[in-house]
């Protein structure tokens, strides 16, 4: 399949249209990511929540083939800040910006807001998947030569294309967070036996205490309703707003995400007395898991472990999913079973004069990643030895 050597940019990714789109996003060899699915980055723009205006402006790359039909698709954002990318490069502006330079904008491929690794590049199953991935690619490059940014970065790709994109000259990046396997487990006991009797022991009694007194409900599809949908962002705002002082995501968008990838929403919430007190999002992929927020408004010990992990476990397995990706960050998730998992980036620095620093230290950082998360889990997995 050959294709149109231009690349296009779209400002709204309602200018491609959700068949296309997904056409490209909905390729089985993508794992079924609901991150990249048209519902949920229009959604994001349709809410406001992704504008020019929050500095998050849509310039989504599209590669046609011969009979001008979408071929691949790349989500790209020109941004003035970095919040909201968990891919942490403040020190880089920072030290940009004191020498003279101008870090902001620059170029971002990424999902918003969403610290999940998942596929950039995205290509219809029956095209040349190397061909379209230098297309867009090098459509990214000189969109920032066009606009005279700092830098484009590709944050949480997958494994095989921060690996091809390395081989094309951008500089590496490796991170780590916390995921849960399932090791073919029937139910969640199968889970709990695979452990050291003392982890056991502390996970039954941290359920217990959280569970005393509460309901928890799974709601996912036609169950969620415009109520559930107002606690939950309730718990939303709080926790946001003690954590980021401005929460990312507003009212509207969770709405749409109800309206439109219900089945693919995993919503836990708890309620005491007939009132709901916290809660916690997840998305569901072919694959896995994927949780995204918490928030309450009572402080129960131990809930939060409750309704974001073991829950959330015990769900995975009963759905036959490989695991459970909790979010960024948290050595706490170890004991709880989730183990080091490495999450990549990819980055292109314009001026030779940063771009050199940065890729020293990536190439110090990444060694020194490596080596702690052989150490935490060597020092601290809670699983029995095999």
């Amino acid at each position: 399949m050959s294709l149109r050597p231009g690349v296009r940019v779209c400002r709204r990714i309602s200018e491609i249209g959700r068949a296309a789109w997904d056409a490209c996003a909905g390729n089985p060899a993508h794992g079924g990511n609901p991150f990249v699915l048209y519902d949920f980055l229009d959604a994001l723009e349709q809410s406001g929540s992704v504008a020019a205006e929050t500095g998050w402006a849509p310039q989504h790359l599209a590669v046609e083939d011969a009979e001008g039909r979408l071929a691949a698709v790349a989500p790209l954002y020109l941004k003035s800040h970095s919040q909201g990318e968990y891919i942490f490069d403040h020190a880089w502006a920072d030290a940009y910006e004191r020498a003279g330079g101008r870090y902001y904008p620059k170029l971002l491929s990424a999902t918003p807001f969403v610290p999940a690794t998942g596929p950039r590049l995205l290509v219809r199953p029956d095209v040349d998947a190397g061909e379209a991935r230098g297309l867009l690619l090098s459509g990214a490059l000189s969109l920032a030569e066009r606009y005279g940014v700092s830098s484009l970065h590709i944050n949480f790709p997958t494994e095989s294309e921060w690996r091809w994109l390395g081989a094309q000259g951008m500089a590496q990046r490796e991170g780590q967070q916390f995921h849960w396997h399932n090791r073919g487990y029937a139910r969640f006991d199968d889970f709990l036996a695979a452990l050291s009797s003392g982890r056991r022991k502390t996970i039954r009694r941290e359920r217990r205490e959280a569970l005393a007194g509460l309901e928890v409900h799974h709601l996912t599809g036609a169950d969620l309703t415009e109520a559930h949908w107002d606690a939950f962002f309730g718990f939303y705002m709080d926790t946001g707003s003690r954590k980021w002082g401005r929460p990312y995501l507003n009212r509207e968008f969770f709405s749409l995400l109800g309206e439109r990838m219900g089945e693919r929403v995993l919503l836990m919430l708890a309620r005491r007395d007939g009132r709901w007190i916290a809660g916690a999002l997840n998305l569901i992929g072919d694959e896995a898991l994927y949780g995204r927020h918490w928030g309450c408004v009572e402080d129960v010990p131990f809930l939060h472990f409750e309704l974001c992990y073991y829950q959330a476990i015990e769900w995975a397995i009963g759905r036959g999913l490989a695991r459970v990706e909790a979010g960024a960050q948290g050595e706490h998730k170890i004991a709880r079973g989730y183990l080091p998992t490495p999450v990549y980036s990819a980055h292109h620095i314009a001026d030779p004069a940063l771009r050199a620093p940065v890729e020293r230290f990536l190439r110090q950082e990444i060694a020194g990643v490596e080596q702690e998360m052989e150490w935490l889990e060597e020092a601290y997995s809670p699983y029995r030895a095999s």
